[in-house]
């Protein structure tokens, strides 16, 4: 049985255009993969807590040597590793804020990104531990920054995936959402097209 995590970091939880999409697509992929588990992390509603020097200190400190406070950071933090870790499929909805990440992914990123759990060191280098995994990731614009020097998304969230073992992420990309009713329009047709041609299922009416 498949276990799929859906995340969205709009700062408008489920009313962000992109949170919309990874829904349309999440419904999409159940109907494709009957009886699959489903789990969603919404960011907006349940933030978390953005990277400080005491939380880095929790993470990095011997677990035998962990104060009470250090635990519980911790095992905040390990929960969310597990959720991952549990996911054969990820679905990332990722608004674009001021050319760059929302903060409260950042934030989760930073909690999930920690070394013996989901990478570890190598004489090497870095390897992710989180291989074998699918990401797709629906990355939602008012402008058309798709393969441009402005579009600081594509590549930050595509090395950190990667950096955890997630090396097979699609983007679909819904642009120009802020343009026009027409632009808009056409683009979120796109997208739905995409949605239908990956999950192999009709477009679900919006």
């Amino acid at each position: 049985m498949k276990n799929l995590l859906q995340i969205n970091s709009s700062i408008f939880s489920i009313g962000g255009q992109s949170s919309r999409l990874a829904e349309r697509f999440v419904a999409s992929w159940r109907e494709a993969n009957p009886g699959a588990t489903v789990t969603v992390r919404d960011l907006a509603r349940e933030p978390v807590p953005h990277l400080d020097a005491a939380r880095f200190a929790a993470f990095i400190a011997k677990p035998e040597e962990r104060s009470a406070e250090q635990q519980e950071t911790v095992k905040e933090s390990d929960a969310l590793i597990a959720e991952l870790k549990a996911a054969d499929v990820l679905v990332l909805g990722l608004p674009l804020y001021n050319l760059g990440l929302p903060s409260t992914l950042k934030a989760y990123f930073d909690h999930v990104g920690r070394a013996g759990h989901t990478f570890k060191y190598t004489e090497n280098g870095p390897v992710g531990l989180l291989s074998g995994k699918k990401a797709y990731v629906f990355a939602a614009r008012g402008g058309l920054y798709e393969g441009t020097p402005l579009d600081t998304q594509t590549g930050y969230v595509r090395d950190f995936l990667g950096f955890m073992g997630i090396t097979d992420v699609e983007f679909i990309y819904a642009e120009g959402l802020a343009i026009g009713e027409e632009s808009r329009n056409a683009s979120l047709a796109r997208v739905h097209r995409q949605i239908g041609d990956i999950t192999g299922q009709d477009a679900i009416a919006a």
